[in-house]
């Protein structure tokens, strides 16, 4: 039987997912894999090579990836949808494994050693650019010119981080969207007529 690598790298992910990337050691992931532990390393490099890999196949198909491709138009609609798409996302994950991403920053930061430094640097880019969607949203009028575009980007990652993380025991899309739209109004992004420029 052939050797299939994007399985091999599906069932890592799936093992991450559910049991953690520490649970997930290399002797482990062989044995899932059904390979030796020197197949793994001539096929993997390492644990944190396999595990950066996962992840730069997880981003893309993350509920919140559409904040990180090419924005047209309105912004505050887009987080909404994005919170939205979370909360639908994480409600139907029949296992409550969640984001791979946020459980292994939870499981994982802050340590100097293995994958922690790829984590906080994604946490940090992914502020960023929400900070830079914001203020394109300020200069179409979505936001106060006055608003504190870092401590807004901060409280919609906090909210994002937030909602991946209790929807491991809030199952309902309806309470998970409560959460969501209360913080969006709360801080002043949500979308509605009073927040949108006239045409």
């Amino acid at each position: 039987m052939k050797f299939d690598l994007d399985q091999a790298i599906e069932i890592a992910t799936e093992a991450i997912r559910a049991e953690g990337y520490e649970q997930a050691s290399v002797k482990a992931l062989s044995e899932r894999l059904g390979i030796s532990r020197s197949s793994f390393y001539n096929t993997f490099g390492s644990r944190e090579e396999l595990f950066a890999e996962v992840i730069r196949r997880y981003a893309p198909s993350a509920p919140d990836a559409p904040l990180y491709g090419r924005v047209e138009g309105r912004i505050l609609p887009l987080i909404e949808g994005v919170a939205r798409n979370i909360c639908r996302v994480r409600s139907r994950d029949k296992q409550g494994h969640g984001c791979i991403i946020v459980n292994s920053i939870c499981e994982l930061c802050p340590s100097p050693a293995g994958p922690a430094q790829m984590l906080a640097d994604l946490a940090t880019a992914s502020v960023e650019r929400i900070e830079e969607l914001l203020a394109t949203a300020q200069t179409q009028n979505e936001i106060p010119p006055e608003a504190n575009l870092r401590a807004l980007a901060l409280a919609l990652q906090n909210m994002m981080i937030g909602l991946n993380v209790l929807s491991k025991v809030v199952r309902s899309e309806e309470e998970l969207w409560l959460l969501a739209e209360t913080t969006l109004k709360g801080l002043g992004l949500y979308p509605t007529p009073g927040n949108r420029p006239s045409v």
